[in-house]
């Protein structure tokens, strides 16, 4: 930027961190796929696929997941926590947190009581990462793999767009807000071809050999 601007470094450096604020940020790859995750992909979206040509399978899917949301999109600003579940029809919740301890006991708990009701009252009938002992799950949801969720290619990025667009949100109360109405504008029809883009994504992991 400096050299666009024609400015020192260290002048457009001041002016981020003191003027605006801007921190710097160091981009981490954490999703990369190790060479045994792509044994589990490839078999997973195998799997799935014969699962997606029994009646109605796809309709029946849900995928849940939580993301992290904070007023005016800066890092050490005051967030909540949301858990959502989508389906090709609807979305479920919001659910959202904002306990001091939302990120230790607090969602644990919840964590692991979900865990514990899939196990006991919906056998075969989930999908997640399996212990070594086996959850009794309908497939194991392989490590690393976000492309393949609808609310990691679709679900928060759309929230997201929505809820950080000038002006910022400034409380809790506001943020919450944008986030429920965000959601609320989801339609069926948008969801309808989410699911085909997730059929799409699994049948190009299954051609290309989980590369994808």
């Amino acid at each position: 930027r400096s050299r666009e601007l024609g400015m020192p470094k260290m002048t457009v450096w001041k002016a981020l961190h003191k003027r605006l604020c801007f921190k710097p940020y160091n981009m981490r790859l954490v999703q990369a796929l190790k060479p045994a995750d792509k044994v589990k992909r490839r078999d997973c979206c195998d799997k799935m696929q014969l699962k997606m040509e029994e009646d109605e399978f796809v309709e029946r899917l849900i995928f849940s997941d939580e993301a992290t949301f904070r007023v005016k999109h800066q890092r050490d600003s005051p967030k909540v926590d949301v858990f959502c579940a989508v389906s090709c029809e609807k979305v479920h919740g919001p659910f959202i947190f904002a306990e001091a301890t939302v990120s230790g006991d607090s969602f644990l708990h919840f964590h692991g009581n979900i865990g514990v009701f899939l196990k006991c009252v919906l056998p075969q009938r989930w999908i997640g990462h399996a212990a070594a002992n086996g959850d009794n799950n309908l497939l194991p949801w392989p490590p690393r793999s976000p492309n393949l969720t609808p609310c990691d290619f679709f679900l928060w990025g759309f929230v997201k767009d929505s809820v950080y667009v000038p002006t910022l949100p400034t409380s809790i109360h506001e943020l919450r807000d944008r986030i429920a109405h965000a959601l609320q504008a989801i339609t069926a029809d948008m969801l309808h071809r989410v699911w085909d883009e997730f059929e799409y994504r699994v049948d190009v992991s299954c051609d290309r050999g989980s590369t994808y």
